[in-house]
């Protein structure tokens, strides 16, 4: 054994944690090898069954041959004006906005559609040009809405001009949509680019000047606010914030953000949730207000099961809009355009089937601009995608806590992407309560061509907790190439009290390149019933060079971190079985240079990690491990 695998074996397989392991066993673990398992694993070559799925979902959608153009409906073209406006979190930049006064295309725009639908399909052309829309482009059945070359379609961001065309009357709140928001149902501000329970539809670019602009920097009119300002996040801690940058930061209204305690929640869950026990409604508030922010109340109104008409959002409240948002639709293409400056995730397809997402610019660096966050959906191609992005590149979600009613996301192929700055290249949850299988990544480069200022947190991330829960199986990763390392600094997520993790002491957060974390921030869930499960990876030929820094060349922090699921984490009824992480293979990777080569993997709960001719400082290590 080389002293690198002994350092390693060292680290990873304590005594404590083999009794840890011992008592697992004990309790049942053998039932993650069942039947279901086994077919998992079966022997059949998994980049045939990708082959099939980009085969059954290329060439998805077919339309009439008749355009309509926007400007036969009334559209007109609009001056701009420069104006300072924030393009991330700590970055301002000048950036073009429309003019005061300029005409709106929205009434243009939907009747477009209406006609193209009407007349039974066709392609909506928005011609080159800036174009002002205050309003929602909605997507209908049977309609392509395209963008040519140089056509700059500037949203409003007046948060009122996305609740005053929803289907859904809520008086005060607005006229709202159907929306899901990080994998919760609710009625809310509609999405940009939306469409609900539609078929053979597309939004298709020339090509990258072909631009959706959410203009999510721009202050409010008469405000110092902005969309990302609803984020309601505080200064960068400069130690081990990302991308600290130049000192500036968007900076919020206290108590007009996602996360202030909102007053017009009610003071007790019980008010729109009767059914709940006085001991159940404690339970899913827990022990402080917290619940009563924007962002925890609709996942409180989850828990308690409060059905979604009554999850009233919109007007009042500070949930931002997503970017583009396609809700149970099926054949669906997106392809040939770039997104910018979007107040949420840029892309958020949901229960969507026969997906197929091809050469797309997802170009947003505020908080929480997911690029491609396919959730709950089933036979997708994403590909020759670009990404550069102020949170996941990529994200498969499933819903959260009861909201699965989608089921899994499945039968996922990725390829040809190239990823720049971002939480995670290829990730996978932590919204996954559903579930997700069947995935399939390959041909993957993660530029991370901003390391110096904005580095790529983490390269390949799975993230869940006791809370989301769901479970990963049949995942296959190959032929990735970072040429830039990732994040040589780690990040941490505090953990609870009396937790067998110590906090802050797990790179979970940043620093790793293969990240797999079942204990994903468990601080900010106060329901915590559902353990995970993951199982069946394969991860190889992933080549992850050094970057020079300060202290030396580095590909990382730490080369593997597995933090599997945290007993402790645990308070629901009872003592479930928690299973390890297992069944995971690595091989022929060549991982770089970590900060940490005296601890270059990180294990804990997992069942037969397998490392073959894996490269790690230089050393080659082939063994299997458990912690």
């Amino acid at each position: 054994m080389s002293k690198l695998e002994q350092q390693a074996s060292a680290t990873v397989a304590g005594p404590g944690r083999r009794r840890f392991l011992q008592t697992l066993s004990a309790a049942g673990v053998s039932s993650a090898f069942g039947p279901a398992a086994m077919a998992a694993t079966r022997a059949d070559d998994p980049w045939q069954a990708a082959a099939a799925i980009v085969k059954r979902v290329r060439h998805p959608v077919k339309f009439r041959d008749e355009d309509f153009l926007v400007t036969a409906y009334g559209a007109k073209t609009c001056e701009v004006r420069a104006v300072t406006a924030w393009t991330s979190f700590t970055e301002s930049d000048t950036l073009q906005t429309p003019v005061a006064g300029s005409h709106d295309c929205y009434p243009a725009i939907a009747a477009a559609i209406a006609a193209c639908h009407k007349a039974g399909g066709g392609r909506v052309v928005i011609p080159g040009g800036n174009w002002y829309c205050a309003g929602p482009i909605v997507l209908l059945s049977n309609v392509h809405v395209h963008l040519k070359a140089g056509a700059h379609v500037y949203f409003s961001n007046n948060p009122l001009d996305y609740a005053r065309y929803g289907a859904y009357d809520c008086g005060k709140h607005g006229k709202l949509s159907i929306t899901r928001w990080e994998g919760n149902d609710l009625l809310n501000y509609s999405s940009m680019v939306y469409a609900h329970g539609q078929n053979n539809i597309a939004l298709t670019g020339e090509d990258w000047t072909s631009i959706l602009d959410g203009q999510a920097g721009v202050t409010f009119d008469g405000d110092t606010d902005c969309w990302w300002s609803w984020k309601g996040r505080e200064k960068p801690n400069w130690a081990g914030d990302i991308a600290a940058g130049t000192g500036n930061y968007v900076k919020h209204t206290k108590g007009k953000t996602e996360v202030h305690i909102n007053p017009i929640n009610p003071v007790s869950l019980r008010e729109v949730a009767p059914h709940l026990s006085e001991e159940e409604a404690l339970f899913i508030q827990g022990p402080n207000d917290k619940w009563r922010t924007d962002s925890y109340f609709l996942r409180s109104l989850a828990e308690a099961r409060v059905p979604v008409e009554k999850r009233i959002f919109g007007i009042g409240h500070y949930l931002r809009p997503h970017m583009v948002q396609f809700i149970s639709c099926t054949n669906v293409l997106f392809e040939g355009y770039q997104t910018t400056n979007t107040p949420f995730w840029q892309h958020n397809p949901v229960n969507c089937h026969n997906m197929h997402v091809k050469k797309v610019y997802a170009n947003s660096m505020g908080p929480n601009s997911d690029g491609f966050d396919p959730e709950s959906c089933t036979n997708v191609l994403i590909e020759d995608c670009h990404f550069n992005t102020g949170d996941d590149c990529i994200a498969i979600d499933s819903g959260k806590g009861p909201d699965i009613q989608f089921g899994p996301a499945k039968d996922i192929v990725i390829q040809n992407c190239r990823m720049q700055s971002g939480h995670g290249a290829l990730t996978l949850g932590s919204i996954m309560s559903g579930g997700i299988e069947n995935i399939y990544a390959q041909d993957l480069v993660f530029e991370n061509a901003h390391w110096k200022t904005d580095p790529l947190n983490i390269a390949i991330r799975l993230k869940t907790n006791m809370s989301r829960g769901g479970y990963l199986r049949n995942m296959h990763v190959r032929n990735v190439h970072i040429p830039n390392g990732i994040r040589t600094t780690p990040a941490f997520y505090s953990t609870l009290p009396g937790s067998l993790i110590p906090t802050k002491t797990v790179a979970t957060s940043a620093g790793g390149i293969i990240t797999i974390d079942c204990g994903y921030d468990p601080i900010n869930d106060n329901v915590r019933i559902r353990p995970p499960s993951v199982s069946h990876v394969r991860i190889s030929n992933v080549t992850c060079a050094n970057a020079p820094t300060k202290a030396g060349n580095y590909s990382c922090y730490q080369a593997v971190v597995v933090l599997g699921p945290v007993a402790s984490d645990y308070n629901g009824p009872g003592k479930p079985t928690i299973l390890p992480v297992c069944d995971i293979e690595i091989s022929d990777c060549d991982l770089g240079t970590p900060v940490k080569a005296d601890q270059p993997l990180y294990l804990y709960n997992v069942k037969d990690l397998k490392l073959k001719n894996v490269k790690i400082a230089g050393k080659v290590i082939n063994q299997t491990l458990s912690a």
